[in-house]
């Protein structure tokens, strides 16, 4: 038996991946998570979804920068960046951001912000662009739209009929693309 000792593997070895084609999210998520925590983002979902988070107005005024946990641990202070003409706006609005940004953390983990001012062209390597990206439209399966319509035929009000409908179609639509990718 001691002859047949079988050789181990490293502990060090890295996961084998999927054979054939993978998601591009799947490859990098990793090295994104790894550069969103470098600056204290340990939630990038802050960073990535900020117009969904904070409200349309506010993202084109304002960007996260960094999150700063203090040696108290009472929590983190968020550093926005804006433009100096909107700074007196977000400090009115400091307390709604704040809110909003813990929801999207799920508890208390932001307690103080913190503006940041800079001019619109000529931040670090180039312009810093305070327009928020565009948000998809999502198109509906007419299929789909078809069964919403017929599953909330029988609803009588009129407006959540329509409503019922509209949620519908959106939800079968979600679930063929989901089936289509898998």
């Amino acid at each position: 038996m001691a002859g047949r000792m079988r050789a181990r593997k490293p502990e060090t070895q890295p996961a084998r991946r999927m054979r054939g084609f993978e998601r591009t999210s799947g490859l990098l998520g990793d090295r994104i998570r790894a550069a969103g925590e470098k600056r204290g983002f340990a939630v990038t979902r802050l960073l990535t979804h900020w117009a969904e988070i904070v409200g349309e107005d506010i993202a084109g005024a304002a960007r996260p920068v960094k999150v700063h946990y203090g040696r108290q641990g009472f929590g983190a202070t968020l550093t926005l960046l804006t433009t100096g003409a909107n700074a007196p706006l977000l400090e009115m609005r400091k307390e709604a951001i704040r809110e909003k940004v813990n929801a999207c953390y799920g508890y208390a983990a932001i307690s103080r912000i913190r503006l940041t001012q800079t001019a619109p062209t000529g931040f670090a390597e180039g312009q810093v662009d305070f327009t928020p990206a565009p948000v998809r439209k999502r198109t509906i399966d007419p299929a789909a739209r078809e069964t919403a319509a017929e599953l909330s035929g029988d609803v009588a009000d009129e407006g959540l009929r329509a409503a019922l409908e509209a949620l519908g179609g959106k939800v079968l639509s979600r679930s063929k693309r989901q089936g289509d990718q898998r």
